[in-house]
């Protein structure tokens, strides 16, 4: 067999780790870990925390059970390629042992840090510079261990990104890249240096920013003693490290200007590539380094994320009866007719949502009706729901200039559910084209590159044809639910606003 490539895609859920052959790009195995998925640990309302040794434990429990599969030889295995769950802290002493429990993207507990910095450092020098408010991103809830673990704090030797949390115990080396720092809110685009406004307003000290290196190179070798415990060939590299959504997009080659890509996995996204320093003026979308971003000819991800997709329809499914299979509940929401007959949802419920104002709003029902609505009607209505929270956020990108006339997705999470994607057609607007890969086979494809077997990113996917294409059916039908779902949205966001809320408690109207 030719050189095999190794993807480890670290999600918030679990993690998953596919085997690709290098020379025909085909999936010769997968596998994730743990089986059931991962809860968060939540010490207050709005708080969202993982341990990372966890992570660390699932990476290789994922790898020698895709390696129990025999279809392949481990030794064949040439380089690793890493994604990751994006925005998360981790935090290490000089002996690189974790310190705490990493902070991840849906802990709120640093947005109110945020809001002083955007204010402090300017509204205009913010968005100019970074791309973003400093908001609820790694920075600010380095800051907040700063403010509030002081103790711990002065521990600190470095702080990671997951991913290169997950790098580190593979190699020993401790190192970062430009697209990592700009999704913390450390990187500053005018300057294409770290910001060293963000670190002197935020108290932060530059010494804990790692060694710098280009997303698709070396990031260390595989060391002996991991190598002898996960049956790999010591030395052979980890040559590409991207958060979790630029990887996807990776995934799905969507590398130039107005290629635009989405994903519905824990949270949703829709992920567009622009050549400009773009953002945007409410800072309800994201903009970060894409992974073939380069001062010369810049690529910058337009992200809008929806925390609330996928974990909502786990909700669902477990309030349903968890014995229920994804499979079934589908099948049971797709007996239902467009509209779930009348129930509504708002899929809000995983913290502060960005493109809402970092306002928490919580997940609502609306028109329960419990003579006629069941377990079908539970699942399209939630699904339904994510999808008109796309809608949503598309319309802002939209208003931003980015006008897809296709949308690229994995047949993967909610993307499986006939009625979630089409649901997502009808109520965008947009077809979309679907692919068979996934974020452990874009960090696989993307170790490919980094180590110099491939000549370059779009060559990574030479010969690849989509598996379908899913076009518009009832674009009134959905136009006219949508407009009903945003006018309950604005009727939730007016009673907060009424009501001065502040935090979760005084949310349930």
């Amino acid at each position: 067999m030719d050189m095999l490539l190794l993807g480890i895609d670290l999600g918030t859920s679990a993690v998953k780790v596919s085997v690709l052959d290098a020379e025909s790009r085909r999936c010769v195995a997968s596998a994730h870990y743990p089986e059931t998925e991962v809860e968060l640990i939540a010490p207050r309302p709005g708080w969202a925390e993982q341990s990372p040794e966890g992570w660390w434990e699932h990476v290789q429990q994922a790898v020698l059970k895709c390696h129990a599969t025999g279809s392949y030889h481990p030794e064949d295995i040439g380089a690793i390629g890493i994604s990751y769950q994006m925005h998360g802290l981790v935090l290490v002493d000089k002996d690189q042992n974790v310190l705490r429990n990493a902070i991840i993207w849906c802990d709120g507990r640093a947005v109110a840090i945020g809001e002083r910095a955007f204010a402090g450092l300017g509204e205009h020098f913010c968005l100019s510079h970074l791309l973003n408010s400093p908001g609820n991103f790694t920075a600010t809830k380095l800051a907040w261990v700063r403010e509030h673990e002081p103790e711990r704090y002065d521990r600190i030797d470095k702080l990671l990104l997951p991913g290169d949390f997950i790098a580190m115990k593979l190699t020993g080396v401790v190192g970062t890249t430009v697209s990592a720092l700009s999704e913390g809110i450390f990187w500053d685009f005018r300057e294409h240096s770290l910001s060293h406004d963000v670190m002197q307003y935020l108290g932060l000290d530059d010494r804990f920013i790692p060694t710098l290196q280009p997303l698709f190179s070396e990031h260390g070798r595989v060391s002996e003693p991991v190598a002898a415990r996960l049956g790999l060939k010591a030395g052979i590299p980890v040559a590409y490290k991207a958060g979790d959504q630029l990887n996807n997009a990776f995934s799905l080659n969507v590398l130039e200007p107005g290629e635009v890509a989405a994903t519905a996995g824990t949270s949703g996204v829709i992920y567009g590539v622009s050549d400009a320093l773009q953002y945007d003026p409410g800072s309800r979308i994201n903009s970060f380094a894409h992974v073939n971003h380069t001062q010369e000819s810049p690529r910058i991800g337009v992200l809008l994320c929806i925390n609330g997709a996928g974990i909502f329809n786990r909700w669902v499914r477990n309030l349903a009866g968890a014995q229920h299979s994804y499979e079934s509940l589908n099948q049971a929401a797709a007996a239902v007719a467009p509209g779930a007959d009348g129930l509504r949802m708002l899929p809000f419920g995983n913290g502060a949502e960005r493109m809402l104002g970092n306002r928490i709003v919580g997940a609502h029902c609306h028109r329960l009706d419990f003579n006629m609505h069941g377990t079908g009607h539970l699942v399209r209505a939630a699904q339904e729901g994510i999808a008109f929270a796309f809608r949503y956020g598309l319309d802002i990108m939209r208003a931003g200039g980015m006008r897809p006339s296709v949308i690229r997705a994995g047949r993967a999470n909610l993307f499986r559910s006939p009625v979630f994607a089409q649901a997502f057609v009808d109520a965008t607007g947009v077809p979309v084209e679907l692919h068979d890969t996934d974020g452990a086979a874009g960090a696989a494809l993307g170790a490919g590159v980094g180590c110099g077997l491939y000549a370059g990113p779009a060559a990574a996917f030479s010969g690849r044809a989509p598996l379908a294409l899913i076009e518009p059916k009832a674009g009134a039908i959905y136009e006219a639910l949508y407009q009903e779902w945003k006018t309950l949205l604005a009727l939730q966001l007016q009673n907060i606003h009424m009501a001065g809320a502040s935090g979760p408690d005084t949310l349930n109207t």
